[in-house]
């Protein structure tokens, strides 16, 4: 099979992009993993699949699949990527963009001057949304190797912990995320965002997603941390997230509307592979 793909990236956060509405496509996880691979396919964190709606009132339907192969239900900077990519190509040409995914749909705005404004839907704060297996609370107390966790748990239609941390660079993200995302409690695994609250404005942030490590940024992670925040008054109701990739915006009036996150999206280049 003859694949056309085009390679995306929303502030590092790095995706193949695949039209599933032009050009049959059907790929096992072991192709995708290949595809995903950063030595021997394309590399990416994700795969998104661009495909037909189900439902009348929708424009599209997309799929996310891990670099492993793993299928996962939500991610926002892949919708950002998203959105251009359906505008670039041509599939629409709305500036309002109405999309399913498995776990919500999504309303994409793409601005006049390029960002991309996301409604994220709103946040759950129910284990069972998350596949977690605790009684609801406000923190959570999780050991992951010789260390104890103060964690919030939040869905942003996929599963979230965030983490207080004093110095979020020099954090070993990679030891303890890897281990957090695993944690027994969850029993699909779990996204956990390591955060430094700068001000009342301002977080720094790194997360380790499950399936991909950590990515150089995390939109639904930056929208949990945001959340999680305002929530518990950290932060005010509008966040900038410093990301490794660079910074989103993330607004939540604290109550119970939707999640809103606005950033960039790029394309880096477009191709075709065989596989």
């Amino acid at each position: 099979m003859l694949l056309k793909f085009t390679k995306m990236h929303g502030l590092g956060n790095d995706f193949i992009v695949v039209d599933a509405v032009s050009q049959r496509v059907r790929l096992t996880n072991q192709q995708i993993a290949q595809l995903g691979d950063r030595h021997f396919g394309i590399g990416c964190d994700q795969l998104l699949i661009v495909e037909a709606p189900t439902r009348p009132e929708m424009d599209f339907k997309y799929r996310i699949f891990n670099g492993d192969g793993s299928e996962v239900e939500h991610c926002g900077n892949g919708a950002r990527c998203f959105a251009k990519f359906v505008r670039d190509q041509r599939l629409i040409h709305r500036d309002t963009i109405h999309v399913e995914t498995k776990s919500r749909d999504l309303t994409l705005h793409i601005r006049d001057d390029g960002q991309i404004r996301v409604d994220m839907g709103a946040p759950s704060f129910e284990p069972t949304e998350l596949k977690f297996d605790r009684d609801k609370a406000d923190v959570y107390s999780l050991k992951a190797g010789d260390r104890h966790f103060k964690v919030s748990a939040v869905s942003m239609g996929n599963p979230h912990i965030v983490t207080r941390v004093s110095q979020a660079e020099r954090y070993p993200v990679e030891k303890y995320g890897r281990l957090l995302t695993k944690h027994r409690a969850f029993a699909e695994g779990v996204n956990v965002s390591f955060a430094e609250f700068v001000d009342r404005n301002t977080v720094r942030l790194r997360v380790y997603e499950r399936g991909a490590g950590e990515t150089l940024a995390c939109g639904t992670g930056a929208c949990a941390t945001a959340v999680t925040a305002i929530r518990n008054d950290w932060c005010d109701t509008k966040v900038n997230l410093l990301l490794k990739g660079g910074t989103l915006e993330v607004e939540w009036d604290g109550q119970d509307g939707s999640v809103f996150m606005t950033g960039p999206a790029t394309t880096v280049f477009s191709g075709q592979i065989r596989i």
